[in-house]
């Protein structure tokens, strides 16, 4: 799972990445408004967390402009400001939960897993026609026969899947898998698209997965899904 970390005190930033990862989350940090939205927009994360004072964009403005632009991430608001007016204020621009500093960092991960489970993220398993993606062994399953998969396969599939008969862009598999800062090419998912494909194949799976020209890829398969 990625959460983006959108606080401007680079101490508190930095303590709460190495915690997320710590638990076995990526993260990423970024200290101002403006750019915590460019990154929001992206939609590549699975959790935000936003500070409401923000040099350039306030906390409020940020959550706004995400959810005006249809972006569903979750958003756990993270600020010193405690009154009601305040945390009405932060839930009507668009965040899911309010946290109020100083906070307990059990409390804080309790928040996370608790908005990462009501968006589906720790499920067990994805399914597609008569395929499952088993997310503790990242294995596919199709009736008896299983094949295991390496993490960036994994990380894929589980796009795709989730997906489903939806596209998903090259841009974003490249971004979320791979990582903003990657230097990894399209051609890079172009390669591990087709492992999968033979991995599917190999269990008998009648899953297929099909590129549209300038649109990415999506799910098929060969009956009625």
């Amino acid at each position: 799972m990625k959460i983006l970390i959108i606080e401007d005190e680079k101490v508190l930033a930095d303590s709460l990445k190495l915690m997320l990862q710590s638990k076995g989350f990526e993260a990423e940090a970024v200290y101002d408004g403006d750019s915590g939205e460019q990154y929001a927009m992206l939609n590549i994360y699975d959790l935000i967390i936003l500070d409401i004072m923000l040099p350039e964009k306030n906390g409020y403005q940020v959550a706004k402009a995400v959810r005006e632009k249809h972006n569903s991430t979750p958003i756990l608001m993270l600020t010193a400001k405690s009154d009601v007016e305040d945390k009405v204020q932060g839930l009507n621009s668009g965040a899911d939960y309010y946290l109020t500093k100083p906070f307990d960092a059990r409390e804080l991960l309790a928040c996370v897993n608790a908005l990462l489970r009501r968006q589906g993220s720790q499920v067990n398993e994805l399914a597609f026609g008569n395929t499952r993606l088993d997310m503790e062994s990242a294995s596919l399953i199709c009736g008896e026969n299983s094949v295991r998969l390496s993490a960036r396969e994994f990380e894929v599939m589980r796009m795709l899947m989730t997906a489903g008969t939806n596209h998903t862009s090259k841009e974003s598999l490249l971004t979320k898998v791979w990582g903003y800062d990657s230097n990894a090419v399209e051609n890079h998912v172009e390669v591990y698209v087709g492992f999968l494909r033979k991995k599917l194949a190999s269990i008998g799976s009648d899953v297929r997965i099909e590129a549209v020209r300038r649109l990415g890829y999506h799910l098929e398969c060969d009956e009625k899904c």
